[in-house]
């Protein structure tokens, strides 16, 4: 739904405390100074009133949205408010109208875009054009990689900030504003500690928003002295923080990055840091046949023939969590989780996959050798169908000299084992098998 904002609109008190205290100039914005420190590029932007299309990266509570109004404060444009989440192609195309006649007026128009990573195809091809004729100055904001989640299009015309999650020391910052400002909680004696301040921003994990929101959660339910002063002690603060708050979005960039971690850390054979950034996954809602179905790839990707029990165990494990489900299959996927970390490692099946797909990519289809031809009928046997073709087991070594692999590749190797673990072993019979092939 869009919404046409008065940026002098009141502020009731009855709103969140993160609410009311939405800063609402640069001097008085918390954190990113990466972005908004004295000389930067994007307060250089602001300041000079040269903002141009771009999006907000960054996660939850971090002042995305904040910082676009305090954008629209500057700015000589007209600012509007969207929503991915409750808009279509119709709303779009009733703003960019809007926005077309502001710009034949001489007219700017800042839209803001909030999870514009929510819309589609369609309606982010529809922002296109009044962006590119200059009819919208487009401000998105995401949670998630713009990479993945804008079209490239759309993409290539706006300037990309990245919002950090907020420092402890701004968030514990934040919060003594937060104690002290009339439109916060200032109009009330309040007693807290300092380590409790800490404990909020730490448990926060970066997000403003939830920094705020717990210590107003903290002083609502702090005891009430005779004269009523409020009390927060550590039964009330830890009843507030009673789950930390951990970013992660089964379907973004975070997902990624966690079973990029657990992936990471069991190929360093760190069976400590694998499962924790397994267990983090679990934490946040991860399906644990997800994680088993990894597992089942790591057993080939990077153990593979050193310890070819790898892989059964991997298999049973992902048929322990199918039978199980949570939580009790926690257990199971911390039994593979270690056994990979601590699994001789070789990566020596993935890097023969791939240099083979490689080849066949950029190779002609070559046609299978006649000799490993099968020939059931008697005109392919005349055409040599299978011409030449050795039973390896009517062999004393049980092996022949015949090419199996086309002319145009003879003599090219995929496999070529390492030295760790049990595929010492393969490596060994596979260099007699080539020395007894040249002989």
């Amino acid at each position: 739904m869009m919404e046409q904002l008065s940026l002098f609109d009141d502020r009731k008190t009855a709103a969140p405390l993160a609410s009311r205290l939405r800063p609402v100039t640069l001097e008085d914005y918390v954190g990113q100074k990466h972005l908004i420190g004295k000389g930067k590029l994007l307060r250089r932007l602001i300041e000079d009133d040269q903002v141009s299309s771009m999006i907000f990266w960054g996660p939850p509570g971090v002042g995305k949205t904040t910082l676009a109004r305090i954008i629209a404060e500057r700015t000589r444009a007209e600012f509007i408010e969207f929503s991915a989440v409750s808009s279509g192609i119709k709303e779009i195309k009733e703003v960019m109208a809007q926005a077309e006649q502001n710009r034949k007026m001489g007219i700017r128009t800042l839209l803001f875009t909030d999870e514009i990573h929510r819309f589609n195809k369609a309606q982010q091809d529809a922002f296109l054009p009044y962006v590119e004729n200059g009819s919208i100055i487009l401000i998105g904001a995401t949670t998630e990689n713009p990479s993945f989640e804008i079209n490239s299009a759309l993409l290539s015309r706006c300037k990309v900030f990245i919002l950090k999650a907020l420092e402890e020391d701004e968030l514990r910052e934040l919060l003594g504003h937060a104690l002290k400002s009339p439109t916060g909680l200032g109009s009330m004696p309040i007693n807290i500690e300092d380590s409790h301040l800490a404990a909020i921003a730490r448990f926060a994990n970066g997000d403003a928003r939830t920094a705020l929101n717990t210590l107003e959660m903290a002083v609502s339910n702090g005891r009430m002295d005779e004269d009523g002063k409020v009390w927060v002690d550590e039964e009330v603060l830890s009843q507030c923080m009673n789950r930390r708050s951990l970013l992660y979005d089964k379907n973004g960039e975070e997902h990624y990055n966690l079973i990029s971690a657990l992936h990471k850390s069991m190929r360093n054979s760190d069976p400590d840091a694998a499962v924790y950034w397994m267990c983090r996954m679990l934490d946040g809602g991860e399906e644990p046949l997800y994680i088993a179905r990894r597992l089942v790839r790591f057993a080939s990707e990077d153990v593979g023939m050193a310890d070819p029990g790898a892989l059964q165990m991997a298999v049973a494990v992902y048929q322990a969590c199918h039978f199980l489900g949570m939580p009790e299959c926690d257990v199971h996927l911390t039994h593979a989780v270690v056994y990979l970390a601590m699994a001789p490692k070789s990566n020596a099946l993935y890097s023969a996959c791939e240099a083979c797909k490689a080849d066949i990519k950029k190779l002609p289809a070559e046609p299978v050798p006649l000799q490993i031809c099968n020939a059931p009928t008697d005109l392919m046997k005349k055409l040599d169908y299978g011409k030449g073709y050795i039973y390896a087991h009517d062999t004393e070594e049980k092996l022949t000299k015949m090419q199996c692999l086309p002319e145009s590749l003879a003599g090219r190797r995929y496999y070529r084992p390492t030295k760790e673990g049990a595929e010492r072993q393969v490596r060994e019979r596979l260099e007699e098998i080539l020395t007894w092939r040249q002989t």
